[in-house]
C-alpha cells in the first residue's frame, strides 16, 4: 500500500476543521446547543496538521533540553497545544474562530498550488509555448490567479482577526468563571497563550495595544472604583509572567512566518 503523502494529511487537517467550524458555528448562530461530536471532530483535523507541521520543523520529538526549548518557542507547536487543550476542555465554541481563519487560508492555498494544477496542466515549451500564453485563460486558471490576489490582499486582516479573536476569547473564558460556567484554568492557559503570542506576532502587540488604548480612553472620569480596578487588573496582567506585556518590547515575526505559513513547512519541513 503506497504511502500517503503527509502534506495531504496536513490538507485533509485543515478541510476537516474549516468543515466542522463551519457546522459548529451555524449552530451557534441559530442558537442551538454546541454539536459536541463536531467540535471534537474540528479540533481533531487542526492536531492533525498541526503535528504534521511540528514533525516537519523539529523532527521526531526528543526528550533533551535543547528540543524542548526549540518546541516551547515554536508558535507551531504552542497552536498545537492550544488545539489539544480545547480537544480535552469544555467546549468554547468561539475557541474554533481563529483555527478555522487559518484553515480557510491553507485550504485555499492547497486547491490553487495542489488540486486546480491537476486540471490545468503547465503550457507546452518549445514553438507553441507563445501561441499557448496567447490563448485566453480558462475557469480554473482564473479562480487561481483570483484565489492567488484574494489571499495575499487578505492575510493581514484574517491575522488582525485572529489577534482580537483572541482577546475575545479571553473575555469570554473570564465571565464563564465570573459566571461558575467555566474552570478558572481555562482563562489563566488561554490568557498565558496570549502572552506567548504577544512576543511572537505583531498582530497580537498591536491588538493589545488597541484594545488597551480604547479602554484607557473609556475609563476617564468614571468613578474611582472603576479606574482603579482597570489599572490593577493591567498591572496583574502586564507582570504575569515576569516579562512586561503592555507597552513590552517584544520582537514579532514577520507576517509570513506565522501559522500562515504552515503549507510550506508541510511541503518542505521548514519554514
Amino acid at each position: 500500500m503506497p504511502a500517503v503523502d503527509p502534506h495531504y494529511l496536513w490538507a485533509l487537517g485543515h478541510g476537516i476543521m474549516l468543515t466542522s467550524a463551519a457546522y459548529v458555528l451555524l449552530q451557534t448562530v441559530l442558537f442551538r446547543p454546541t454539536p459536541t461530536k463536531s467540535y471534537k471532530l474540528a479540533f481533531t483535523g487542526a492536531l492533525l496538521s498541526y503535528s504534521i507541521v511540528v514533525y516537519k520543523s523539529l523532527g521526531r520529538p526528543q526528550l533533551n533540553q535543547a528540543w524542548l526549548r526549540r518546541a516551547l518557542v515554536d508558535e507551531n507547536v504552542q497552536y498545537a497545544i492550544l488545539a489539544l487543550y480545547w480537544w480535552v476542555a469544555k467546549p468554547v465554541n468561539v475557541s474554533i474562530l481563529p483555527f478555522a481563519t487559518f484553515s480557510l487560508f491553507h485550504c485555499l492555498t492547497f486547491l490553487r498550488t495542489n488540486i486546480i494544477p491537476k486540471f490545468v496542466p503547465p503550457p507546452p515549451a518549445g514553438a507553441q509555448a507563445n501561441a499557448q500564453a496567447q490563448r485566453p485563460p480558462v475557469l480554473l486558471e482564473t479562480v487561481s490567479r483570483k484565489i492567488q490576489l484574494w489571499v495575499k490582499g487578505n492575510y493581514d486582516v484574517a491575522m488582525r482577526f485572529v489577534a482580537y479573536c483572541e482577546l475575545l476569547i479571553c473575555v469570554r473564558l473570564i465571565l464563564g468563571v465570573l459566571t461558575f460556567r467555566q474552570s478558572f484554568i481555562a482563562p489563566l492557559f488561554m490568557v498565558h497563550f496570549v502572552r506567548l503570542r504577544y512576543h511572537a506576532s505583531p498582530f497580537t502587540k498591536s491588538a493589545i495595544s488597541n484594545v488597551n488604548t480604547y479602554i484607557n480612553n473609556f475609563v476617564v472620569g468614571k468613578p474611582p472604583v472603576v479606574v482603579n480596578g482597570w489599572n490593577t487588573l493591567k498591572r496583574v496582567i502586564s507582570t504575569w509572567g515576569g516579562a512586561p506585556l503592555i507597552g513590552g518590547q517584544g520582537q514579532g515575526p514577520a507576517p509570513a512566518a506565522g501559522p500562515g505559513a504552515q503549507g510550506a513547512a508541510a511541503q518542505g519541513g521548514r519554514r
